[in-house]
């Protein structure tokens, strides 16, 4: 008998459409649930019925475990898959759903709340035989007992919450000085974020990488692993951009992390997807960090090295299947890279941002995979986490990968809002990327805020075909009214006088000279740099242009006196 027929998705944006769309395949029925500020948002299009929750802010809508339930009893769902974020690791949560008659496509409420306190997490993993990183991890001492720990482990030191993730609780401390400060501001922000002041101690692992393992596990005792993927490019803790598999990791070392990681799913009695995720020395000793009880955001880049749909083996996982394939019948084929498309300015640290998504336009290419849960013309709201897209190339090595997720990145358009598009190309292109020898220091060691800046100036020759284009635009529309020949465009039986503009880029003004000297050509003076700029094609987003000999295309957005360009100033150091 069939455990359930219609799911309830209790998220939003590109986690709720992914969930939607697979469930849609395997044919169960689906349903959304929305605030105030998602409503008409991809995710309530996408699935077959919406139920709306409240207002927009996430702790009185996303956040309020009543208000899922109700919906979930309203639209008839019998089970609730929770994504990643919001309610997904909350034990309360899933034991409602449990207690509600409900199906939770996740792992049981005690192995949320066990690997949910680094603590409790740390010592069962101890026990288990699975390398941890020498601490403290007692649960009753104060700062100064903290203080007094802390030196005997010895610097550098990383001072935790035992509770949550994201970074937030989390100091690095370089000596004995800092570390009554670190232990004091860590506990504060530990509290206000996660309602526990809660802290832990651990022996910093200096130029590490983090390197995660994927595992599933269903109710008949079947435990396997999907390989690695390396999240090592953060910021603040927090992924930017993940691979698999990692170019730090052996077929060997593979094998091992695997087994550690199997054995610590093993030790908990887990169920469904979770993430061992485990700090890689240089040495190539491996450390337990945490274990995420959930979907991850970067699961797409396994799932196209083994092909594999790890919602559908949620969901199969729920409904009292075995895991559909063995570990010997588990493999992986080529290389794949994921980047996180954010709504913030990392040259603001990284502040994140909201406004109206005026163009949003999507590269259709090989071997590129997107997930995305925003439309043009939508308001991306303040109230929810930055990232709006996760954007994945595959190829049958890393080099080809990285190309095609570059070539992809340079040609999608998001025009509105600022996001870390820029960042994010620097990142692929930079030397230290592209040779894989990078670790988790690599935003602070190569993007710091004064470089970051520069990727977000316009150059002299972007402000240039911006004149160019801007001119050349509103020539066509005057024409257009007047309804003379666009053959006609700046003829003049007199000597054509140049146009003076200013153009502001990120505060930083510059004054521009534009020069007709053709229909379609333009001399154009940026400070000391002079262009020819010709405009060969304009329409549908696409200008075609040559300039000093060179033809090119770029994909732009312009409204009124705006225009912006998909183009970045990525370069390779």
């Amino acid at each position: 008998m069939e455990r359930f027929k219609k799911v309830l998705i209790a998220n939003r944006g590109e986690i709720a459409v992914r969930v939607i769309r697979t469930c849609q395949r395997l044919g169960y029925s689906t349903v959304a649930v929305f605030s105030e500020a998602d409503r008409g948002a991809p995710h309530v299009l996408a699935a077959d019925e919406a139920v709306a929750i409240g207002p927009s802010p996430a702790k009185e809508s996303y956040l309020v475990i009543g208000k899922i339930l109700e919906a979930a009893k309203t639209s008839g769902a019998e089970a609730i898959h929770p994504g990643y974020g919001f309610l997904s690791e909350n034990a309360d949560f899933a034991r409602a759903c449990r207690d509600a008659g409900l199906v939770f496509i996740g792992p049981e409420a005690e192995a949320i709340t066990l690997m949910g306190n680094k603590r409790q997490a740390n010592v069962r993993m101890i026990a288990a035989g699975v390398p941890c990183i020498p601490g403290y991890e007692a649960s009753d001492l104060d700062d100064e007992a903290l203080a007094v720990e802390g030196e005997r482990i010895g610097f550098p030191l990383m001072v935790k919450a035992a509770a949550g993730g994201g970074g937030r609780g989390m100091r690095l401390v370089h000596e004995a000085s800092q570390l009554r400060a670190a232990l004091r501001a860590a506990r504060s922000e530990a509290t206000n974020a996660f309602g526990s002041g809660e802290l832990i101690l651990e022996k910093a692992v200096i130029d590490a990488r983090h390197v995660e393992v994927q595992v599933f596990a269903d109710t008949h005792g079947n435990v396997v692993h999907l390989g690695e993927r390396d999240c090592s490019v953060q910021r603040r803790h927090q992924k930017i951009v993940e691979e698999s598999p990692s170019p730090a990791v052996s077929p060997a070392l593979r094998a091992r992390m695997g087994e550690v990681a199997v054995a610590a799913a093993r030790a908990i009695g887990y169920r469904g997807a979770g993430t061992i995720e485990f700090l890689l020395a240089p040495s190539g000793d491996f450390y337990f960090m945490e274990m995420n009880t959930r979907l991850q955001v970067e699961h797409p880049v396994t799932e196209l090295i083994t092909g594999l749909d790890l919602v559908e083996w949620q969901l199969r996982v729920a409904a009292g299947e075995t895991l559909p394939r063995t570990q010997e019948a588990i493999s992986a084929s080529g290389h794949a890279i994921e980047v996180r498309l954010c709504a913030e300015d990392p040259a603001k640290g990284y502040a994140p941002q909201a406004g109206r998504l005026l163009a949003w336009r999507l590269p259709l290419r090989e071997g590129v995979r997107i997930d995305h849960g925003v439309r043009e013309g939508q308001e991306i709201p303040p109230f929810y986490d930055s990232m709006q897209a996760k954007v994945i190339a595959h190829g049958p090595d890393r080099e080809t990968a990285r190309r095609r997720l570059v070539e992809a990145l340079r040609e999608l358009t998001v025009f509105g809002v600022t996001t870390n598009k820029n960042l994010l190309l620097y990142v692929l292109e930079h030397a230290a990327f592209r040779s894989g020898e990078y670790d988790t220091a690599f935003i602070a060691r190569h993007a710091a805020a004064s470089e970051v800046e520069g990727l977000y100036q316009a150059d002299a020759k972007a402000r240039a075909l911006a004149a160019a284009l801007l001119f050349h635009d509103e020539g066509l529309k005057l024409a257009d009214t007047a309804g003379l020949d666009v053959s006609l465009l700046n003829w003049n039986t007199s000597h054509r006088h140049p146009v003076r503009m200013k153009l502001v880029s990120r505060g930083a003004e510059a004054s521009v000279t534009v020069q007709p000297v053709s229909g379609e050509g333009y001399k154009v003076d940026v400070g000391d740099s002079s262009f020819d700029v010709s405009v060969l094609g304009l329409s549908a987003g696409v200008l075609d242009f040559s300039s000093a000999g060179t033809r090119g295309r770029a994909r732009y957005c312009g409204t009124g006196t705006r225009c912006g360009w998909t183009w970045a100033r990525a370069r390779t150091p």
